[in-house]
């Protein structure tokens, strides 16, 4: 009897063990990829960390008005990913790119009826700031880029005053790979330009447009 063509589909114990192996590959392959990819359906509220953050390296702030996400780049690559809350109509948000003026674990508003302001890092000496707040799911604040607070806390760790570049965006003032960014930084870390977009421009004129929102 040819047991061959009588058991056309059967699996030698070898054959199904390896099966097994190459379905576990693939699904640690899926989860890794999640893992790496952040910005997976986050609600209100919700953020996420690289757990392999590098230890130093440039780190650029990619704010998405549009998203209502912060992206967090380290030498180069994604580590962070949060929901904000930023300026409400008529308190919108001003996009461009901004140093990290002053930090303060904390803070409160001399504006806003002594709002509290917890990690605060200050990106223009007339009221606009990341810090922790509440995340509604919609622009609601005066002007600020609210976090989740723990979110907050992480990030005021990972930053260093004047170092930092962060990037403030939105479809008028910068193109797709910057509004919604990916895995791989989208901007120069020194002049805060698009990558996409970018013309040779020297260090100099960098810092001056780091300062130009003051």
């Amino acid at each position: 009897m040819d047991t061959s063509s009588a058991l056309p589909n059967a699996r030698s114990p070898l054959q199904q063990v390896l099966a097994t192996a190459f379905l576990a590959m693939a699904l640690a392959a899926s989860f890794a990829a999640r893992a790496t990819t952040l910005d997976a359906d986050l609600q209100p509220g919700e953020y996420q960390w690289r757990a392999d953050i590098p230890a130093d390296g440039p780190t650029v702030i990619v704010v998405s008005l549009p998203e209502q996400r912060l992206h967090v780049y380290r030498n180069g690559k994604r580590v962070g990913v949060s929901t904000v809350s930023s300026g409400k109509p008529g308190k919108e948000t001003p996009t461009g790119v901004f140093p990290i003026l002053q930090k303060r674990r904390v803070h409160r508003s001399n504006l806003y009826n002594d709002a509290p302001m917890p990690y605060m890092q200050r990106l223009t000496w007339d009221g606009v700031a990341l810090h922790a707040g509440r995340i509604p799911g919609y622009p609601a604040s005066h002007g600020c880029i609210r976090l989740p607070k723990a979110f907050a806390q992480q990030l005021f760790e990972l930053t260093e005053r004047d170092s930092t570049l962060v990037v403030v965006a939105d479809d008028a003032s910068h193109d797709s790979s910057v509004t919604r960014p990916g895995d791989h930084v989208p901007v120069d870390a020194w002049t805060g330009q698009s990558l996409a977009v970018r013309e040779p421009r020297s260090h100099e004129a960098g810092v001056a447009s780091m300062g130009a929102h003051d």
